[in-house]
């Protein structure tokens, strides 16, 4: 099962593998070192972590991943409504708009997403 909970610094990491995959685990600890200070054995460490999570795989030194970012967060936002709101997407947007006002832009794109899934 994947975890769905990823720190700061892990979601940055993984969107730089997911923006760059296919990447060469030698490319992925030269990038880490510039963007993050990280040694090798940090990003090995933490590919590692999220190899085991589900998200990625590096085969032979090529690291992809199983699970595109899209997925993911898709999967953590279905989880946290599950979780939080016993699967109500009412009950979710009922809470949010409580405390953040929907524009009329935002209103209208719901709208849209409503009236496709009702068509699809």
């Amino acid at each position: 099962m994947t975890d769905y909970q990823l720190g700061a610094l892990e979601s940055r990491f993984a969107d730089v593998i997911w923006a760059n995959e296919p990447i060469a685990s030698s490319e992925l600890v030269k990038r880490s070192e510039e963007l993050f200070g990280w040694k090798k054995s940090t990003t090995y460490t933490v590919l590692k972590r999220l190899c085991e999570k589900g998200l990625f795989q590096n085969i032979k030194g090529t690291v992809t991943s199983l699970m595109s970012r899209s997925e993911f967060y898709s999967a953590k936002s279905e989880r946290f409504v599950n979780e939080s709101f016993n699967g109500s997407l009412p009950a979710f947007i009922a809470a949010f708009s409580r405390r953040n006002a929907l524009s009329p832009e935002d209103v209208a794109e719901l709208k849209r997403i409503v009236e496709e899934y009702g068509e699809g």
